[in-house]
């Protein structure tokens, strides 16, 4: 029979308790959601709202192609502007999604001959990257420079350092200046995915490079996604003008994609600008995160010290942490759930989202029903 061998695949999963269920949300949840990735509250602000809806008005449902032919509106490119003049970079180029733009990062900046150096906790988008591009692989320990150097010294040739500013899982971030620094003593370029630093690291949420003085150098390209701070959809590339127009002309992901539609890019311009008038709103998160891990350990609690708006606490099985998830939402409280194998290193977790704009009674509810239901 036809992909008969996928329901032996579906039979490993459900012994494994690996099967992966979708779960529709009503518009009107009454959940606590700390497991969405909308680190500054706003996805639903009626700023960012009506920004989404009039851009629709004006430009339609759909971008209506790539962004080579008609798919590049007067949106884009304001969005794209912005973004590079936001984080300190020369040049941006807007996707659409965060894993189209990770993929376009790599596959055009490791041509045939070179060597990626790709650290071990790197997200599945940036992995995915390093298999498509032409160039070789090499995989490195979890935020290790001197691994870094290491293995630009056995090449010669082109070479890209590839990294998370910022782990999706344990919110741990990446030392991007000593990577900066390893990547320099070799010539190589480096290549950093700052989904999770944008809106909440740097100076009024200006992204990790900002923070470590790397926006706008030569030899640093940047990814961010639209759809975590900025409450939208979509994904960018940052970096030099000679980088971007590369892209433009040898990205796959960019070249034979339809362009971000109009009501996304036009969301994603309204939180932007709503962040320039705002910039408290990266340090609220940072200190939600804060006072989340702090109350966690305290009682008791094997939680990851946040360093920006992640908060990560283990569980002591695969199965503890499924069941521990499912009580969380049972008395009303939406966390994430982090399990092999999608965790490189074998262990389970609860993954919770410090959002800026979660009350002190939030807060509370959240410690209360994360003790009240731990394993």
């Amino acid at each position: 029979m036809a992909f008969g061998w996928i329901d032996d695949q579906a039979e490993l999963r459900r012994l494994a308790g690996l099967v992966r269920t979708l779960r529709p949300r009503p518009a009107d949840s009454p959940l606590l959601d700390l497991a969405s990735n909308d680190y500054l509250g706003l996805a639903h602000h009626p700023e960012v709202v009506e920004g989404a809806a009039a851009a629709a008005r004006t430009w339609g449902g759909g971008s209506t192609g790539s962004r080579l032919v008609t798919g590049t509106t007067e949106l884009h490119a304001q969005l794209e502007r912005e973004l590079a003049e936001f984080t300190g970079f020369e040049a941006a180029l807007v996707f659409s999604s965060g894993y189209a733009a990770n993929l376009a990062a790599v596959t055009t900046l490791a041509p045939h001959g070179s060597l990626i150096v790709s650290d071990a906790g790197n997200h599945a988008s940036l992995i995915d990257g390093c298999r498509l591009a032409r160039g070789a692989t090499q995989v490195v320990g979890h935020a290790d420079p001197d691994g870094v150097r290491k293995a630009l010294r056995t090449h010669d040739g082109p070479a890209v350092v590839v990294s998370d500013s910022v782990f999706s899982v344990d919110g741990d971030a990446a030392p991007v200046g000593a990577l900066a620094e390893a990547s320099r003593e070799f010539g190589a370029g480096l290549l950093l995915d700052d989904a999770h630093g944008l809106g909440v690291l740097g100076e009024g949420g200006r992204g990790a490079p900002h923070a470590a003085g790397l926006a706008g150098a030569e030899d640093v390209v940047v990814t961010v996604t639209l759809s975590k701070s900025l409450g939208s959809q979509g994904g960018a590339v940052l970096g030099p003008a000679r980088v971007i127009d590369h892209l433009v002309n040898a990205a796959r992901t960019f070249i034979f994609d339809t362009g971000l539609a109009p009501a996304a890019a036009g969301a994603a311009l309204a939180a932007l600008t709503l962040l320039r008038r705002e910039p408290e709103r990266a340090a609220r998160a940072r200190a939600v995160a804060s006072e989340l891990y702090t109350r966690f350990t305290a009682a008791g609690l094997e939680a990851v010290r946040p360093d920006a708006a992640v908060v990560s606490v283990r569980a002591p099985s695969p199965e503890a942490a499924v069941q521990w998830a499912a009580d969380c939402r049972t008395a009303g409280l939406a966390v994430g759930c982090f399990r092999p194998p999608s965790v490189p290193d074998g262990i389970s977790r609860l993954r919770l989202t410090a959002r800026a704009d979660l009350s002190g009674a939030e807060i509370e509810r959240a410690v209360r029903v994360i003790g009240e239901t731990r394993p």
